[in-house]
């Protein structure tokens, strides 16, 4: 299988990377020719364009910083897509969107599915990202192989859209996970409590989160270097609070949520690190929040291993006894 990957950024590359580290027939495509000359030298192929890539590889796997990103890619690529061809999009995107891209895939007999990533950059890196896909289950056995050299936990959510849509669910509970242990950090400095002590002790409670467990220990480093933006950030946040507005849900924290980052967006710069939104409580209090003993950044220390599928729980039932 030949497969094309296009958008080598701070997780595309991590990406890619798994696949050429696991021995796949790789070739890449980047606006950054510096991204792909990297990976030509350690024996990845380069396309000119996405047309070329779809046209000469089995499977297409795009990961792109917005809907429109990947609009503008898949029309590139359509007039090349035909039977056997295998679409996947990797971006984290609107469901809406990735339904309609998808219909075109299959008009011109190609597969699609939408397979969005979740766990951090450092566990793409080393090939432990959970990954989410929506297509139907036949589609999913023949694409199983490879995601599971991409990611550790593969997780069939249903039909095209239903991978993204649970997507940016998550991004949006990780985001109320980051401003609330903002809140909880800055709040025991005043205090008086050790920092170092405070995270120890949400990380061992019933307070802890996987967001507190690695973006906390780079704030309170100083680095805050989590290698995702405030910009992606409220593209995340404001795909879910679409999701919730065309189901007639009527948030009450999402849009709280959304005007925190884009307060801390107009303060510190649309590609500030999502992280720097502390810097808010910390400019309004005077508090410094560090402590020593973490680090600059998140690194993986798991082994990689092989991928392997996930299933949601089945439900029972029991029979009382006569």
């Amino acid at each position: 299988m030949k497969v094309g990957f296009i958008g080598l950024g701070n997780v595309g590359g991590k990406l890619a990377g798994s696949l050429l580290r696991n021995g796949i027939d790789l070739t890449v495509l980047d606006q950054k020719t510096e991204l792909v000359a990297g990976f030509t030298a350690r024996g990845a192929g380069s396309a000119i364009n996405a047309a070329e890539l779809m046209r000469d590889c089995d499977v297409v796997i795009t990961c792109l910083p917005s809907p429109a990103a990947s609009a503008a890619v898949m029309d590139e690529m359509l007039p090349e897509v035909g039977p056997g061809k295998i679409w996947l999009e990797m971006s984290t995107t609107d469901e809406a969107e990735i339904r309609r891209l998808a219909a075109l895939v299959e008009e011109k007999g190609g597969t699609a599915v939408d397979c969005p990533v979740s766990g951090g950059c450092h566990r793409a890196d080393t090939g432990n990202i959970s990954i989410f896909a929506g297509c139907n289950r036949a589609t999913f056995e023949k694409v199983l192989p490879l995601l599971t050299r991409l990611g550790r936990r593969v997780l069939h959510t249903g039909d095209v859209g239903t991978a993204s849509t649970l997507k940016v669910m998550t991004n949006y509970l990780a985001t109320i996970n980051l401003l609330s242990c903002c809140e909880a950090m800055v709040t025991m400095k005043a205090a008086g409590m050790d920092l170092a002590t405070t995270y120890e002790a949400i990380k061992i409670s019933s307070g802890t989160s996987f967001v507190h467990e690695t973006e906390s220990q780079l704030i309170l480093n100083g680095s805050r270097d989590v290698n995702f933006t405030m910009d992606l950030i409220l593209k995340d946040i404001g795909l879910f609070q679409t999701i919730a507005e065309r189901n007639n849900v009527p948030l009450e924290l999402s849009p709280m949520v959304i005007d925190i980052m884009k307060d801390g967006q107009s303060r510190y710069g649309e590609r500030a690190n999502s992280d720097d939104i502390i810097r808010r409580l910390e400019e309004a209090t005077g508090l410094s929040i560090l402590a020593a003993g973490f680090p600059a950044e998140l690194i993986d220390e798991e082994p990689e291993e092989q991928g392997y599928e996930v299933f949601p729980p089945v439900a029972t039932h029991i029979v009382a006894a006569e």
